[in-house]
């Protein structure tokens, strides 16, 4: 079994001696060339060993940054989106200073992650938003490993460059792969003529949003923004990042969708994706074509690759529109971003397909559950999260008690899918076998109840709601609180929970 190991793209490109060694000629791929010569193997390194203890300093800023075909002006952590890739060993801890020199307020949210509720960064909740020119030290322990990732909690901020990827890693890692990439998605409009305030005040305007982006996988309206450019890490279709390894190396993907209105539907041509961890949880292994992954939705897979140049596309559902990468493990002309990839149409991961490995299937049914409501205002500008008995009530405070385990059913009364994330834990999906996978963000489409088990095993009062940026800043938000004094409104109705039989 391979060692695993997470070289840097530039001992990917080069190998450990520095240089690219040529050989052989290589067979034709539907996406190679003829009669090209393959890279040589990359040479076996020596395992790297996950550093116990990471600080880095967060400078949030306005700045112009690179998308590969084009400069834009934003607010993010330095000069290239995403911002600084942050890695730790399970157990280990992060220390991340973070400086404002923004002309607003801000902070930073772990989002994933088992923390502290002082550091969790969810403003008006746990943290006091950081002031311009102020300071705040974050620092935590990484309990569980997986991809995970980090971004602003404020306002709009999250759909400008104000995120990254935290990558907590395993010091007794169960896979075998030759090497480790990160791919983060992202919807971008910032700096292209408008910005997310202003869209988030259009759709604070209208009385109802055209039903324009349909999506069938999707069970109807897709989004509500046609955004001008869709990325992988950091840069446009048009200028793509390259990821180059060597024919028949195992590589661990980490897909992580840091978008705030778009789901993407990711393949690889000329490969199926063996799917191991989703929001950073192992699931028995499932072998598929292609995945969708809503906002704030984790994957891991793996994918042994082949001999050439090798697309990997993410479509934005229902939007016409498509992020782009490029594998190479061969020279020769890589393919255009509008080349068809069977793939993506083929055999597409569901919610039924994941079941939580063994290791972290908690297994026990809860005394009591929770009917909670996704819907919309009546002028068609709120979005909302409230009980079956009243679903508009306003803000909602979920209580349930330190150490019991809770059922949350979310039922969907809208057109449109909702990706549901719970801050500071992570709950288990119920399926028709009763084990589903661990997660913390869940899609819930339109006419569908999902239902989810939480253990109450970390005391605070932690942010509920839909990962539609433009949703949640239109209302669609709660708090599940215990174990401390409530810092938001108690508006639950007085029977909102039932006791199972």
């Amino acid at each position: 079994m391979p060692v695993p190991a997470h070289p840097t793209r530039r001992s990917l490109l080069f190998g450990t001696a520095g240089t690219a060694v040529l050989l052989g000629a290589g067979a034709r791929t539907r996406f190679g060339t003829d009669a090209r010569p393959s890279i040589a193997a990359v040479a076996a390194r020596e395992p790297i060993v996950p550093a116990a203890h990471t600080s880095v300093r967060l400078d949030a800023a306005p700045g112009t940054v690179e998308l590969g075909s084009r400069e834009v002006h934003t607010w993010g952590f330095g000069e290239r989106v995403p911002g600084p890739e942050i890695r730790v060993a399970a157990g280990g801890t992060v220390a991340a200073r973070l400086h404002n020199r923004l002309p607003a307020e801000t902070t930073v949210h772990w989002h994933g992650v088992r923390i502290d509720p002082a550091m969790d960064g969810a403003p008006g909740v746990s943290q006091t938003p950081v002031p311009p020119g102020g300071d705040f030290h974050y620092r935590f322990v990484a309990p569980d490993p997986g991809t995970y990732f980090y971004h602003s909690h404020v306002g709009t901020q999250l759909d400008r460059a104000l995120y990254g990827a935290l990558i907590v890693e395993d010091p007794a890692e169960p896979l075998g792969y030759d090497a480790d990439w990160t791919v983060v998605l992202d919807d971008w409009i910032d700096g292209t003529g408008t910005d997310p305030d202003a869209v988030l005040a259009e759709l604070r305007d209208q009385p109802r949003t055209a039903q324009t982006m349909e999506s069938a996988l999707l069970g109807g309206t897709a989004g509500h923004v046609a955004y001008p450019h869709y990325l992988v890490n950091g840069r446009t279709a048009a200028a793509p990042e390259e990821f180059t390894c060597s024919p028949g190396r195992r590589v661990r993907l980490r897909l992580i969708n840091a978008g705030a209105d778009t789901a993407f539907r990711v393949a690889l041509g000329d490969h199926r994706l063996t799917v191991t961890h989703t929001d950073g949880f192992p699931v028995l292994p499932v072998t598929v074509d292609t995945l969708l992954v809503g906002m704030g939705e984790r994957y891991d897979v793996l994918v042994t690759l082949a001999d050439g140049v090798f697309p990997l596309v993410a479509d934005a559902e229902g939007k016409n529109a498509r992020a782009f990468a490029v594998i190479r493990t061969a020279p020769g002309d890589a393919p255009t971003a509008s080349v068809a990839v069977p793939e993506a149409d083929g055999r597409l991961l569901t919610l039924a397909d994941l079941v939580a490995d063994p290791c972290v299937d908690r297994g026990d049914a809860p005394a009591r559950g929770v009917d909670l409501v996704l819907g919309r205002g009546p002028n068609g500008t709120r979005w909302t999260l409230g009980t079956a008995a009243a679903p508009d009530a306003g803000p909602l405070r979920v209580p349930v008690d330190t150490g019991e385990r809770v059922r949350l059913s979310f039922t969907n009364t809208t057109r449109m899918w909702h990706p549901v994330h719970l801050h500071g834990h992570t709950f288990q999906v119920r399926s028709a076998t009763g084990r589903g996978p661990r997660k913390d963000t869940v899609m819930v489409r339109p006419r569908e109840t999902v239902t989810v088990d939480v253990l109450a095993d970390n005391p605070g009062e932690w942010m509920l709601h839909c990962h539609n940026l433009y949703h949640s800043e239109l209302g669609m938000m709660a708090t599940l609180g215990y174990g401390a004094t409530p810092t938001t409104p108690d508006a639950s109705m007085p029977n909102m929970t039932r006791d199972f039989a």
